[in-house]
């Protein structure tokens, strides 16, 4: 972070002191466990914890200022603002308004993360880029993301998340988008937006915080963003497999541990691999050419990047462990992931079976018991051996993998799952785990296979 005056954050925040300072902070803190020497620290005001209370231990730790929402007495510089939490927005957005690198916003239903780190990787092989880190996608972690951005950042590709209306908008409006990606459109948080048109004008809001010409990549292949396409101008940049678009992927092959397959773009075919497998990776390589190809860089400069590609954290991530093929997708789930996720775990290559184990998808509303037992037929049809089911919703999933005449088991209990894998699987064998956040799937795996490390 680029160094900022405590009066420039007063002003930028329109705030009042409590107790005036002056000097400069290069970091700025919403954790008082992460107090650094210097910093600026943020009271936020939770439902469990009100960041005011801390206001002097921060102090007293070090920080240079504290940006408080209540009057009181306290042992250093402070700021006042009616509301924390937006004055840390608009502070963050003060901030990014400093630079002007190329902002590439990306939201959508499945697949943020993953394009987020492909159009990462194209971008950094051109010149340096700052991406989103982590789930660091909501109104508290965008703002600790731009205040990441320096100087030197020609690039910053930034995550956008969201669980109801209007939080879109507000968080394109901190970031200012210079180009934007939907990925698509699914079923996620359908429990709070009822429709999927609902959630189509939710993802769309990223428009709001962008200039009018500012290019819009779109998955044409998702049938709702499709039908938005139209609408929307000659911004759009279309991508996808299926449908007729902009850009185009054809001639798709899955190897062991890889993909090729070639991009056309105005019926030229450029030669491309990726190190991961799913051909949902492939839409997430064709949104990432395109904007490679909006930054200046050469088709073959883009592909050669691809080669560079890594999934993050939880997502898709192959590893192996006494002879097992395990992948890791504990990150989160709904039925267009879980199809994905199915897609990989029934091709992964092994000499022996294919299990998915399977988890809860969370924040599905009325349709919740349906989707699940449609995720067990998709089993069923994904080539994978046999499911294991675990939490309560996962029920269904069991019944609609044996309804569609494969094994399944069902296990609410985490030490009665490990054990049931633990006397199935066989070396030469291959596993896959996927799930909803909440449900921590990634226990399974710590317990199970100890040695691919404990950032599962």
């Amino acid at each position: 972070m680029q160094s900022i005056t405590l009066d420039w954050i007063k002003q930028a925040v329109d705030g009042r002191w409590l107790t005036q300072g002056s000097g400069t902070v290069s970091e700025v803190c919403t954790d008082t466990r992460k107090i650094r020497p210097g910093c600026l620290f943020v009271a936020l005001k939770g439902e469990r914890f009100d960041g005011n209370d801390f206001a002097n231990e921060a102090l007293a730790q070090g920080a240079a200022c504290v940006l408080v929402s209540r009057e009181m007495a306290l042992d250093g510089p402070a700021i006042w603002v009616p509301d924390t939490r937006l004055a840390f927005g608009t502070l963050s957005a003060a901030y990014r308004a400093q630079f002007s690198p190329v902002v590439v916003g990306v939201t959508g239903s499945v697949g943020k993360t993953s394009t987020k780190e492909m159009i990462w990787t194209v971008m950094n092989h051109h010149f340096r880029t700052m991406k989103t880190e982590g789930n660091f996608n909501n109104d508290i972690g965008l703002p600790h993301t731009l205040f990441r951005l320096e100087p030197e950042d020609r690039g910053a590709v930034i995550e956008m998340g969201m669980s109801a209306r209007g939080e879109i908008s507000y968080l394109t409006k901190l970031c200012r988008p210079t180009m934007g990606v939907i990925t698509n459109i699914g079923v996620s948080h359908l429990e709070n937006l009822k429709t999927r048109e609902n959630i189509l004008k939710a993802k769309l809001e990223i428009l709001d915080g962008m200039v009018p010409d500012a290019p819009l990549f779109l998955n044409a292949d998702n049938d709702m963003l499709a039908k938005a396409i139209p609408t929307l101008g000659d911004r759009v940049v279309t991508f996808g497999i299926e449908q007729p678009a902009d850009l185009t992927a054809r001639a798709i092959q899955t190897g062991a541990s890889d993909l090729s397959f070639e991009i056309v773009e105005d019926g030229k075919a450029y030669p491309a691999v990726l190190p991961v497998l799913g051909v949902h990776n492939v839409y997430n390589a064709l949104a990432a050419f395109g904007v490679g190809r909006a930054i200046g860089m050469t088709p073959e400069e883009i592909c050669e990047a691809f080669a560079d590609y890594q999934n993050a954290g939880l997502r898709q991530k192959l590893m192996e462990s006494n002879g097992v093929r395990i992948m890791a997708d504990c990150y989160n789930a709904s039925p267009d992931s879980m199809r994905s996720s199915l897609s990989v775990m029934g091709t992964i290559a092994c000499t022996g079976k294919r299990y998915a184990v399977l988890g809860d998808m969370l924040e599905l509303g009325e349709q919740t018991k349906e989707m699940h037992y449609e995720v067990g037929r998709m089993a069923a049809q994904s080539g994978v051996d046999a499911v294991f089911g675990f939490g309560p919703l996962a029920e269904e999933i069991c019944r609609g993998a044996k309804d569609a005449s494969i094994a399944a088991h069902h296990f609410t209990d985490v030490d009665a799952l490990c054990e049931a894998l633990s006397d199935t699987l066989q070396t030469g064998d291959a596993v896959g785990f996927k799930a909803s956040r909440g449900m921590r799937l990634e226990r399974v795996i710590q317990k199970l296979f100890p040695d691919t490390g404990s950032e599962h």
